[in-house]
């Protein structure tokens, strides 16, 4: 049975906050300074304007995904990362899009030569990564992500799945604190890429 990978996409696969905020000035006037938080505390409207509230927020990233995908760039080392670890791994892209946007995820990851399952999520992606860990047979998993409330909900509803937090975009990591329920944090996808093998050579749950 071979191991299994389970990947965020943005901020780990794909560079996304950058070009969002490029698109957010340019199309709708808004300064976009992410600190780590929420992407509503981040907005200031150059007009003085009110703060885009959070269903503003949500609006917006609606507005850029799936129209404004093209902007979006690969993260150094992801594409030869997975394709040293698919040598002995099975791979799913777990991305937090509408179903709606699936296909667009799909054709821009296989742009940059990435071509796995992909598979769209809202919300917490502790239960859909434990429905992938019982449908592949229960093999030695990890979990990529760049979110820490995404970790603990993997701790809760897949204990045995080893977590990396990855926060690959180098203006953002230095404020985004360790996630409190991931086993390791790592940055950069060539250790990254050590780490995870090490997980599967080692054939054991995560405690």
């Amino acid at each position: 049975m071979k191991p299994l990978l389970i990947c965020d996409c943005d901020e780990v696969l794909l560079h996304m906050v950058k070009h969002f905020g490029t698109w957010l000035d340019e199309a709708h006037d808004i300064e976009f300074t992410p600190n780590g938080d929420d992407f509503s505390t981040s907005m200031r409207r150059r007009d003085g304007g009110t703060i885009p509230s959070r269903d503003e927020m949500w609006q917006l990233l609606g507005g850029f995904f799936p129209g404004e995908m093209h902007r979006q760039t690969l993260v150094p080392h992801a594409a030869e990362a997975l394709a040293r670890l698919a040598e002995t791994a099975e791979i799913v892209i777990l991305t937090n899009l509408t179903d709606e946007c699936r296909t667009a995820r799909i054709e821009q990851l296989a742009q940059f030569g990435i071509e796995h399952r992909v598979e769209c999520n809202q919300g917490g992606k502790g239960d859909p990564v434990s429905r992938l860990v019982a449908e592949h047979g229960s093999p030695v998993t990890v979990f990529v992500d760049d979110l820490a409330v995404h970790h603990e909900s993997v701790a809760r509803h897949a204990p045995g799945v080893h977590r990396l937090q990855m926060v690959s975009e180098p203006t953002l990591a230095p404020s985004v604190p360790a996630a409190p329920d991931a086993h390791a944090r790592i940055d950069d996808w060539r250790d990254a890429a050590d780490w995870i093998a090490a997980q599967f050579a080692a054939g054991t749950p995560a405690h």
